[in-house]
């Protein structure tokens, strides 16, 4: 009798551990959820204490102008991970790269790389590219006239004043037939390597976010695409001549995104490259921005 009381107590025992083995299998498999990626993948994760390592950093981007609509997906995309990217506001060309040089922000998309090699060859700055963007073509604007063939003797022309957009526009004038340049010169001419001029244009350089503003004391003034849109001009259809670029990664004229050579290698940083390279994003520079911007991964 004493044994059989004894064999019911160790079956009895057995039974309840194998229920509590049981119903905690079920409650992990209640705290695994199912997520859907973007392509509509199911996937199934842990909802064990583990967390993205990125999750609540927070990441600076330096920009200049007012206009960044492409950004957008870029913020909601790293949102989604416990990423903060947040957009600082530049009046001007000759702010983001020092304050990135001084850790002010972490990153910052405003330049091309033939901007960036002049900042760092003048100012030593320590900065590396770590991804690129878009080409923002130059175009040639007018309030006064409608086409090229209407610029005459001695006019007014307003070009940026920074060693890289001043060449860059010279380089414009030149292809559109106004101007010759020596071609030693390169990418990079200044009004000293003019060498044909025969209309005797006057030439003003002014901080590139002001060419827009001279519009009614000039004839023409070469305004940067971004400026341009900032300005109420549709690159496409209000410049009466706009530049053609090559795409290709050797291209100077391509802008990128900047961080301190230190970070380079940064994989927080690299997210905000791969979120910006998308179709998403493509297709919000092409809806927003009428051909001031042209991504260069499509």
């Amino acid at each position: 009798m004493k044994n059989t009381k004894k064999a019911i107590s160790l079956l009895t025992i057995t039974i309840l551990l194998i229920l509590g083995l049981a119903a905690c299998a079920s409650k992990n498999s209640e705290d695994a959820t199912v997520s859907s990626t973007k392509d509509g993948t199911k996937t199934q994760t842990s909802s064990d204490n583990s967390t993205n390592e990125f999750e609540g950093s927070v990441i600076k981007l330096g920009v200049v102008g007012e206009n960044n609509e492409q950004w957008e997906p870029v913020i909601a995309t790293l949102a989604e991970e416990g990423i903060t990217l947040e957009i600082i506001k530049f009046a001007d060309y000759t702010l983001p790269n020092q304050a990135l040089a001084d850790s002010e922000i972490d990153l910052n998309a405003f330049q091309h790389y033939a901007y960036l090699n002049n900042e760092i060859k003048d100012k030593g700055f320590q900065l590396t590219v770590i991804g690129e963007t878009i080409i923002a073509p130059l175009g040639l604007y007018s309030s006064k006239i409608t086409d090229l063939n209407e610029i005459k003797e001695g006019d007014k022309i307003a070009i940026p004043n920074d060693a890289t957009n001043g060449g860059r526009s010279l380089k414009l004038l030149e292809a559109a037939g106004l101007i010759i340049i020596d071609p030693a010169t390169g990418y990079l001419p200044t009004l000293s390597n003019i060498t044909e001029n025969k209309l005797k244009l006057e030439f003003f350089e002014v901080e590139a976010a002001n060419t827009s503003s001279l519009l009614p004391d000039v004839a023409a003034a070469v305004i940067n695409g971004g400026h341009a849109v900032d300005a109420g001009l549709v690159p496409e259809t209000d410049s009466i001549y706009l530049e053609t670029i090559q795409e290709g990664s050797d291209n100077p004229y391509i802008n990128i995104i900047v961080a301190r050579t230190e970070d380079a290698e940064s994989a927080l940083y690299q997210k905000v490259v791969t979120a910006y390279r998308t179709t998403e994003v493509a297709n919000v520079i092409k809806e927003a921005y009428n051909g001031a911007y042209i991504p260069t991964w499509k």
